[in-house]
């Protein structure tokens, strides 16, 4: 212990903090193949810094309408002030070791929090928990097939077929509706077919008095 005396326990854990070191990543996850720093890590890092600032650190369970917490309190010797923060515990297997895991990584980020240390790096746990994501909604051919069919319609009403029977990722992607409103506006504007569709071309009319 050393004989330095602080008004309160925010000055106590600054001159802590000052002293405290990184906790090593000494474990490794034989899930994920990481390394982290696990709880006697943390605990070597921290610990020996709060103690010699006069704070005594206890973590115990907790329980509200809420849930149950591991909350982590910093009380200080020389004041009497406290800190502390609460972590819930999730239980992801309904046995012991499933409840002292949950505790543990719950004692294990509280410390970190409240003592202000940080492992080289984070462990990744929670990243690597999910699986990375897969690409979502349609293949770029998928896009191109239905621009396409788009663009060959033959008639309004083919087009609004076409679009109409598209699924709905499909037909909500913006180049297909770019695709669909280009071609309606060609076939809106195509002249209408004359003499029942017989491909004659209009011929403009022929000048008054002429032969």
């Amino acid at each position: 212990m050393t004989d330095t005396k602080h008004k309160n326990i925010a000055a106590a854990l600054a001159a802590a903090q000052s002293q405290m070191g990184k906790a090593l990543k000494d474990s490794t996850n034989p899930h994920f193949g990481k390394s982290y720093a696990d709880l006697s890590s943390v605990v070597g890092a921290c610990m020996p810094a709060l103690n010699a600032n006069g704070i005594a650190v206890v973590q115990p369970f907790t329980d509200d309408e809420s849930g149950r917490y591991i909350t982590t309190m910093f009380l200080h010797s020389d004041s009497g002030d406290t800190l502390e923060c609460r972590v819930p515990l999730i239980v992801n297997k309904n046995d012991m070791q499933g409840f002292g895991s949950a505790a543990t990584y719950a004692r294990r980020y509280g410390l970190m929090a409240m003592a202000g240390i940080a492992p080289e790096d984070d462990d990744g746990n929670a990243a690597a928990s999910a699986p990375p994501k897969e690409p979502t909604g349609p293949s770029a051919k998928a896009i191109n097939d239905a621009k396409n069919a788009l663009l060959a319609a033959a008639s309004l009403d083919d087009l609004k077929a076409v679009f109409v029977a598209m699924p709905h990722d499909i037909k909500s992607q913006h180049s297909v509706i770019n695709a669909k409103d280009a071609r309606k506006a060609e076939l809106e504007l195509a002249p209408a077919d004359d003499m029942n569709g017989d491909d004659i071309p209009d011929f403009p009319p022929a000048p008054e008095g002429g032969a």
